[in-house]
């Protein structure tokens, strides 16, 4: 399973460049959107942290915060769907954007499912 956690975590380090790109253009998102750029930002960050924290933890000492840290994520990733879609009702992002974006979440939201899923097996 350790070729999967570094997948996700690859996945997350995908999504962070990718949303830090995107956000980071005043084109797209202006000064006035600066509470949601920000929101996006460390959603997006705090999905990288968690998953990379949930790695550093031994399965057989700390199951329960390995998967309290992999649950985080996930709920992260629903968080900064919401801000994407949220962002494209705001006319800041087109749908081709949306469905990007929003494939890159659900990338690392289902692989950290899976994870966590196989760890609870364990």
């Amino acid at each position: 399973m350790n070729e999967a956690k570094l997948d996700v975590i690859v996945k997350a380090i995908n999504l962070m460049e990718y949303t830090m790109t995107i956000t980071s253009n005043r084109k797209r998102y202006p000064v006035k959107h600066l509470t949601l750029v920000k929101r996006i930002q460390n959603r997006c960050m705090d999905i990288y942290e968690y998953l990379l924290d949930a790695n550093r933890l031994k399965l057989d000492t700390s199951k329960s915060e390995r998967q309290e840290l992999q649950t985080k994520a996930i709920s992260c990733c629903d968080k900064l769907s919401c801000y994407v879609e949220l962002s494209m009702k705001l006319k800041l992002i087109g749908s081709d954007t949306v469905g990007y974006w929003q494939k890159q979440i659900n990338d690392v939201k289902y692989m950290s499912i899976a994870w966590r899923s196989k760890d609870k097996e364990r």
